[in-house]
């Protein structure tokens, strides 16, 4: 009997095996379809509701727009990715150290914090035309905008993460010999990259739009550039085939950034396991 046991577990764990592999297959394969359903229907909608193209064009015309004019497209995404990158850059480099010393000084909470508190709350669409006047209309003024509205995100996010740690593990640490700098590595690190990752998730999402409006308040190039004159001129082909391409570039910078989260986390892998 026990054979027999033996031997129809092992007939069943080839099959149990290749179930599981076709459900995750298509468990991964979810978003593509889903995203192939939203194509699908917003092609169905135009012949049904006799929609002109004017107000929202074909997705054939527009994927046609994008090889004709894949030149025009490439040319001004490098001008915003460029933008996205260096304001976005510039946020990881100043917030995260920040947080750190918010979190940890309660001095530099009393001093830096209030003046930080008011610049987030001024409007930066109102004071992004002070940019192209102090900066012109290059790069400078663009990389400016995305790194203010990226920043106070990402600031909150670290000073929660570098807090989050529970002070009994601090206090065992001390009383174990570790010294600052192993408890800083091998715990509050760990504790705050979580927190941290969820702040840089949300600015990265802005990061995009930033850079787009910055291009919408004053630019001669970029992709906000080619929006505003697809627009302005009722190319809706050409608008929407630029909304295809912004859509590509968050996709790829929110892949990114999972992966950053992936590489730099390994126990949250193992914990979900």
């Amino acid at each position: 009997m026990k054979t027999l046991l033996d031997k129809s577990s092992q007939g069943a764990a080839p099959g149990g095996r290749l179930v599981r592999v076709f459900r995750s297959i298509a468990w991964n394969a979810l978003p593509a379809l889903t995203f192939v359903a939203i194509v699908g229907a917003w092609a169905a909608a135009i012949p049904l509701f006799k929609i002109p193209k004017y107000l929202l064009p074909a997705p054939g015309a527009v994927f046609e727009r994008l090889i004709s004019d894949w030149q025009q497209l490439w040319t001004n995404s490098l001008v915003t990715l460029t933008e996205i990158v260096l304001g976005f850059g510039l946020t990881l480099a100043t917030a995260i150290p920040l947080g750190l010393v918010i979190a940890l000084s309660p001095l530099a909470k009393q001093v830096l914090y209030p003046p930080l508190m008011f610049m987030q709350l001024v409007p930066k669409i109102a004071i992004a035309p002070l940019f192209l006047v102090w900066l012109g209309f290059g790069m400078e003024s663009k990389v400016l905008l995305t790194l203010l509205m990226t920043f106070f995100p990402l600031l909150l996010a670290s000073i929660s993460g570098f807090q989050i740690l529970d002070t009994r593990l601090l206090y065992l640490t001390r009383s174990m010999g570790a010294s600052w700098w192993q408890t800083f590595r091998y715990l509050r690190i760990p504790a705050a990259l979580p927190v941290i990752f969820s702040g840089v998730k949300t600015s990265a999402t802005i990061a995009s739009t930033a850079a787009i409006v910055a291009e919408f308040v004053g630019a001669n190039q970029g992709l906000g550039y080619v929006l505003l004159k697809g627009t302005g001129t009722m190319d809706m082909e050409l608008t929407f085939a630029v909304l295809v391409v912004l859509t590509v570039i968050g996709i790829a910078i929110n892949y990114i950034v999972e992966f950053a989260e992936w590489a730099l986390t390994p126990w949250q892998r193992e914990s979900k396991q």
